[in-house]
């Protein structure tokens, strides 16, 4: 009799522990689903933005700002969620994001918009890495699989949704709503962590090496002022310019002396000693850097180029979406199956040739082909969500599980940050030199109706001459263009990469689970 209620209760036990952990991996889904689902909506809704706070030249810093500080909070998290748990800190997390998307919603300038989305960078710097540690230590290795490609289908459904929401809200209400949406979603996945995820794992308190993250991300923002102001507000030569370019020199000179003395360093160069860490952190940093301008400039090429509303652009976006989460969900699925390395060379053959069929588009282009292109590039795209996650954390226990996954989403938040800024820069200059050809000699040079912003706006656009339109349009499809077409050289660098990663897989056995529950 004794023995049957122990059986019975043992069996109420396990019921309670998996409805327990399906309960943490909604709440986990919920906080991808707000941090994905933002990103595509801000970039629908950018057009509108502009149109209302103006700002064409600064726009970019919109989505800069809050990589940023993704950038630098994400290792930092990463570190602390290994000293003193995971929880504490994902809560921390969704609070920042749900600060930060209300203070957007009431932003009235492009800067006020820019330093509101930064604080949103801080919580989304502790969510993406924090959530998919969790899984790794909450699941065993022959269900990481499925779980990561899940929480990558879960990024990607909503990078579909995400589109077409933002569009709909924009127009149907305004723009500042496409922020409020995120609390209702965060406040739910808010009350699953806390009610639901107790861990019962004991920490290692560590020492947090500070002098390497400012250092770090002090250098990055140099570089990033410097690349952004120079050649248009001061000249390459200048005093600002020639300093800031001394500052990341110095800063990032000092970053790499601290960090070879540091004993528990930010980003850690004894485990870049392991191939398949180091060429999935050289890969997510190189995708990110190529993926960021897809999200950014084909919202922009619909709305500016095809005109219409933001609708239309989120509509249009949608494939690249979808086609990121089938890969997504397939990488997950694969890598159990065959080698990492094996997966990532068909993602980055797709890549490639998706980002060189968005180099050829043109005001003639047809929307069906835009599609092609897009679902191509998406599809390319959407293994390294869930196959490079799985990559970087494949040869370390639980006790630095949180820096390897921080220290990748670290390195594709710095190439995306990078990326919006040069690739940014660059498509600035290509417009301002095709907008100058174009009105040589015209008493509309300096006019606005000279100016390619008012080609975002559908009632401006409405009252721009037919043969001006023509000229804007065609300048910023040209710009966007050859802006994909000089994206083709990090993206042509992650093949390379891809053939130096070792031919691991994931194994099948579950010897390092580790029990998220008392």
């Amino acid at each position: 009799m004794t023995n049957v209620m122990h059986i019975k209760e043992r069996a109420l036990l396990i019921a309670e522990n998996k409805k327990q952990t399906r309960y943490i991996l909604l709440g986990l889904m919920l906080a991808i689903l707000m941090a994905a689902m933002d990103n595509t909506i801000v970039t629908t809704a950018m057009g509108t933005i502009v149109g209302d706070l103006g700002g064409m030249e600064q726009f970019v810093w919109v989505t800069s700002a809050y990589m940023v500080t993704v950038m630098a909070g994400t290792p930092i998290f990463g570190k602390l969620s290994d000293m003193y748990g995971r929880k504490r800190f994902f809560l921390f997390g969704i609070i920042m994001f749900l600060l930060g998307s209300v203070l957007c919603g009431f932003a009235g300038s492009m800067v006020e918009l820019s330093l509101f989305r930064a604080i949103q960078g801080i919580g989304g710097g502790a969510l993406m890495p924090i959530a998919f540690t969790i899984i790794y230590d909450i699941f065993p290795v022959e269900q990481r699989g499925k779980m990561t490609g899940l929480m990558g289908a879960v990024f990607g459904t909503s990078s579909i949704f995400g589109p077409l929401l933002g569009a709909l809200i924009t127009d149907a209400l305004s723009w500042h709503f496409v922020f409020y949406i995120n609390i209702p979603i965060g406040l739910v996945s808010l009350l699953l962590i806390i009610t639901y995820y107790k861990e019962s794992v004991t920490h290692e308190r560590q020492r947090i090496d500070w002098g390497g993250a400012f250092t770090l991300v002090g250098a990055v923002v140099c570089l990033m002022f410097a690349l952004e102001l120079g050649g248009d507000k001061y000249a390459w030569n200048s005093a600002a310019i020639l300093g800031l370019l001394g500052g990341f020199l110095v800063l990032f000179i000092i970053f790499l002396f601290v960090e070879a003395r540091a004993g528990e360093p930010i980003i850690s160069f004894a485990m870049f000693k392991n191939r398949l860490f180091a060429t999935s952190c050289l890969l997510a940093l190189l995708y990110g850097s190529v993926f960021i301008v897809a999200t950014v400039y084909i919202p922009i090429f619909v709305q500016g180029v095809f005109g219409g509303s933001a609708t239309n652009s989120g509509v249009v976006l949608m494939p690249m979406m979808i086609g990121s989460v089938a890969s997504s969900m397939l990488g997950g699925l694969l890598a159990s199956r065959m080698s990492y390395r094996a997966v990532m060379l068909l993602s980055a053959i797709c890549f490639v040739s998706g980002i060189f069929a968005l180099g050829t588009l043109s005001i003639d282009i047809s929307r069906l082909m835009l599609t092609a292109y897009s679902i191509l590039t998406g599809f390319g795209v959407g293994f390294s969500f869930s196959v490079l996650s799985m990559a970087a954390i494949h040869h370390f226990d639980m006790r630095h599980r949180g820096a390897a996954t921080s220290t990748n989403s670290f390195l594709r938040s710095l190439g995306m940050t990078l990326g919006i800024t040069i690739f940014g820069i660059a498509q600035r200059n290509l417009l301002s030199g095709r907008m100058a050809e174009a009105f040589v000699g015209s008493d509309l040079a300096g006019a606005a109706f000279g100016n390619a912003q008012e080609a975002l706006s559908p009632e401006r656009r409405a009252q721009i001459p037919p043969e001006v339109l023509k000229n804007i349009t065609e300048a910023l499809a040209a710009s966007i263009a050859h802006t994909f077409m000089w994206a083709l050289i990090p993206a042509a660098c992650a093949v390379l990469v891809v053939f130096f990663m070792p031919k691991d897989r994931m194994l099948g056995k579950a010897t390092d689970v580790i029990p998220s529950q008392d």
